[in-house]
């Protein structure tokens, strides 16, 4: 054995969680040492959020673009566009290289030490990584989560995960999306918009089962209007001869010619392939298990983001990072937001922060519960887009807050507001009370407010 690395601190992974704790450690002084087995930044920047972003941005406007060669009420007037799909992956890889070498220059700046290569735990003070070993005082780990695998539909060929998904060289004629979960519902949309025919076969009896269904009725509609057909109820049994093939549990079966069937189906911890099971850490089903700390059932042995179970977000994964440095660090510190915003960019998109109603009710809060449409919003007239709402859950005794959610055009950006007003123990005349800019998609937020007081200007 070569000779021994000594550190403070050192991260397996190098994702948004691994990497935001090693510059955090870096910041407050902390030797640090990093070990990334892939492409710094992890899932999120390199097969995930980023370029999903990226590749749904393509299709929107190449959407909007042959919108324009029909009729378009705006009056806009063009031949059918073309795609070249190699052009845009390019395009698309050039914002993942751009961020990847920006987080390696920030690690840099602050004196983290970056190891490439796969780790190997020895016990909670040692790893091994390519015949070097480092020892430790603490070990974070920071090793996320991969795409669930079906037996019946192994990856390889016409069987991809969202990673291929998102690098396409040709687009399918027919794509097939097993999951209507948020990745599939991305993917399937942004497919159907760059001219592929799609189909969702999801086992449950609706799209986005962990949503509610009045915040979810505006994307079944969307994925209605695109002509992308669903079949819900329906268990995949296998793939042959150019086939799907799926259940409806009543002895009925669908056979759905595809030339490339997307599997996405939800994404499980990454907690093996680095010798986890010799630290013999108590786990929460398949996730390791953590207190408000971070702190695993061993000392000096942490876990953040997708490895420590939902939700299953990057921005969870950065916030528990920061945490954990500044805990070594000597400061205190808990994880306990009063709320994570979650971000589905369908088309509409979605976002849930907060109790939604039927939470805050089975926890036996009395609440008022308001929405506020966007087709009474004149910003959202002008984007052309009329479709959901705001919605804003509130104790009845007290007025705060304890829930928003919404639906419609770039509501994701709405979510800071929704986490804000949270975090901040806004209470319903906070938000009424506040003056918000117009015309702006964000007035819905105060008029939701208004109209839980009961007194709704626009509507």
């Amino acid at each position: 054995m070569a000779q021994i690395i000594d550190t403070t601190l050192l991260i397996i992974g190098g994702g948004p969680g691994g990497y935001v704790a090693a510059i955090r450690a870096g910041q407050l002084g902390i030797p640090t040492v990093l070990v990334e087995g892939q492409a710094l930044g992890g899932t999120c920047l390199n097969i995930g959020c980023i370029p999903s972003k990226a590749l749904i941005h393509v299709a929107e406007q190449f959407h909007q673009a042959s919108g324009f060669a029909g009729q378009s009420a705006l009056g806009i007037k063009v031949d059918a566009p073309r795609l070249e799909i190699g052009q845009s992956v390019a395009w698309k890889d050039g914002i993942v290289d751009r961020l990847t070498t920006g987080v390696a220059a920030l690690l840099k700046k602050h004196g983290v030490k970056v190891i490439h290569g796969w780790a190997q735990i020895v016990d909670g003070k040692h790893v091994d990584v390519d015949g070097q070993r480092i020892r430790c005082e603490h070990l974070l780990l920071a090793t996320g989560s991969s795409s669930v695998e079906l037996p019946m539909l192994p990856f390889g060929g016409p069987i991809i995960s969202s990673t291929e998904a998102l690098a396409p060289s040709t687009l399918p004629k027919h794509l097939v999306v097993v999951g209507g979960g948020y990745i599939g519902l991305e993917l399937g949309i942004a497919y159907r918009k760059l001219g592929a025919q799609v189909s969702v076969v999801e086992a449950r009896e609706r799209i986005l089962p962990t949503y509610d269904s009045e915040l979810t009725a505006p994307v079944a509609e969307a994925l209605k209007k695109l002509g992308i057909a669903l079949h819900l109820g329906h268990s995949v049994e296998g793939f042959e001869h150019g086939c799907l093939l799926a259940g409806d549990g009543k002895g009925g079966q669908l056979r759905l010619e595809a030339d490339r069937v997307l599997v996405a189906v939800g994404r499980r911890p990454r907690s093996q392939g680095f010798n986890l099971q010799c630290l013999d850490l108590k786990m929460n089903g398949a996730a390791i298990a953590i207190d408000e700390r971070c702190q695993t059932s061993m000392r000096n042995v942490w876990a953040i983001g997708d490895v420590a179970g939902e939700p299953m977000l990057a921005h969870r994964a950065m916030a528990q990072g920061e945490m954990v440095a500044e805990i070594i660090a000597g400061k205190a510190r808990r994880f306990e937001p009063a709320a994570i915003a979650a971000v589905c960019f369908t088309d509409p998109e979605v976002v849930v922060a907060g109790k939604t109603p039927e939470q805050a009710s089975q926890q036996g809060l009395d609440c008022i519960v308001a929405q506020f449409p966007f087709a009474a919003n004149g910003r959202a007239m002008s984007l052309e887009s009329k479709s959901g709402f705001v919605r804003v859950v509130a104790r009845r005794d007290n007025h705060l807050i304890v829930g928003w959610q919404a639906v419609g055009v770039a509501v994701s950006e709405l979510s800071t507001a929704f986490a804000q007003s949270l975090e901040m123990g806004a209470r319903l005349e906070d938000v009424a009370g506040t003056i918000h800019a117009h015309p702006t998609l964000g007035e819905a937020v105060q008029e939701a407010a208004l109209r839980a007081l009961g007194h709704a200007l626009h509507i």
